[in-house]
């Protein structure tokens, strides 16, 4: 399939220990830093609950909004890791024992070892297609547009890896970063009038405090490296034009 513009995807992160606090998630930042190297556009991260119904809503609609969806988490062996026997109900699909995923397990587990409990990892919607997990033995899967990984980082990342090859994106997307020390109230209207003049880029602006002062970085992301450097242009000007002057990238700490 042939690279094309606007590829997009969603973060499904299911887990009620994430939303107590008990776990705090570092998979959203590092499956966002993955796709915009891929040229796929992250457009919206969800958390839900470990409750069947909430999962099943929100598959479907993102995996119906989407071209991509990645869910994180609940797919161990215990009661409370319902993601797979969710998203077979989302998709209608029986929740079985995929044969491929039993014999990974098999191979990982000595003799006795393999209880019911551990095969609920090797259950998943019939026709699933595996994702190897190097780190832990139970694998992902994908289904459709969606693909389920691990919650524990590590596995996530690994999987996620070996899934890489499947996804098909748009040109990577670039950035380049302005800065000033001017305030966002001070820039918000020019910046809005050019976000408008490039409505093929984003154009978003992020305040801080470093070095005792107040400022706002500018970035600019797209796919085209020239509409990039004319907005990047026009963004010096504009701060040029109101008494400060522009620094390249983030400023110094």
């Amino acid at each position: 399939m042939p690279a094309r513009n606007n590829v997009t995807a969603a973060v499904l992160i299911i887990g009620n220990e994430i939303l107590s606090g008990r776990t705090q998630d570092v998979n959203l930042n590092w499956l966002a830093k993955e796709l915009t190297e891929l040229g796929i556009r992250l457009r919206e991260a969800r958390v839900v609950s470990d409750v069947e119904g909430e999962i099943v809503a929100a598959v479907n609609e993102l995996r119906s909004r989407y071209d991509y969806v990645f869910t994180t988490g609940g797919i161990g062996p215990t009661h409370d890791d319902i993601t797979s026997a969710s998203i077979a109900k989302a998709f209608g699909l029986p929740w079985v024992r995929h044969p491929d995923a039993v014999k990974i397990l098999e191979a990982q587990y000595e003799p006795g070892q393999l209880n019911e409990a551990r095969l609920r990892m090797a259950t998943m919607p019939e026709g699933a297609e595996l994702v190897d997990n190097p780190v832990s033995g139970a694998p992902g899967y994908r289904i459709g547009n969606v693909f389920v990984l691990a919650g524990v980082p590590s596995i996530m990342r690994a999987m996620f890896d070996n899934a890489r090859g499947r996804l098909r994106g748009g040109p990577p997307v670039l950035s380049q970063t302005v800065s000033t020390y001017l305030g966002e109230g001070t820039i918000a209207k020019p910046l809005g009038e050019l976000q408008d003049r490039h409505p093929e880029l984003d154009i978003g602006s992020y305040p801080f405090f470093r070095g005792g002062r107040f400022g706002t970085s500018l970035v600019i992301r797209g796919t085209d490296r020239t509409q990039i450097a004319a907005a990047a242009e026009a963004l010096r000007e504009t701060i040029r034009s109101l008494g400060d002057t522009p620094v390249e990238g983030e400023p110094a700490t």
